[in-house]
């Protein structure tokens, strides 16, 4: 891996949270968790490939969509226990077909969630489910 990257500071399960951004607008687009495998993956191919918990395995962001983040930055907090990754998003980030898992927004006093991203795409037509 990287030599820059030495010293990152991984939990008690491997697993270091990486918080990804749009490298032009730095909207929030996703956080997920990364292994020193996916992140040398990420590393080596310049897209993010993660460590998914429930299913125990790798994943390339876009494998299912095609919908892919071509790295730009990769920067790590001070404590170095947490990643920033800057990004190229090739579509959408959020398998519900929104541009940004972050597409709810609950305002002070509002009784429920409000919608306010972008949808980009039908999950239902691209995952076949």
């Amino acid at each position: 891996m990287d030599s820059q990257l030495d010293g990152l500071k991984f939990d008690a399960n491997g697993l270091i949270p990486a918080i990804i951004q749009d490298a032009g607008t730095h909207q929030v687009l996703m956080m997920a968790w990364m292994n020193r495998d996916s992140l040398a993956k990420t590393v080596a191919t310049r897209q993010t490939h993660f460590f998914s918990r429930s299913r125990n395995k790798l994943w390339l962001k876009g494998e299912s969509s095609g919908h892919v983040q071509n790295v730009k930055s990769i920067a790590t907090d001070c404590d170095k226990d947490v990643l920033l990754i800057e990004v190229e998003q090739i579509g959408a980030a959020c398998h519900d077909g929104f541009y940004s898992c972050f597409y709810r927004q609950h305002a002070a006093g509002a009784a429920d969630w409000k919608i306010v991203g972008k949808k980009i795409f039908d999950p239902a037509q691209v995952y076949k489910k």
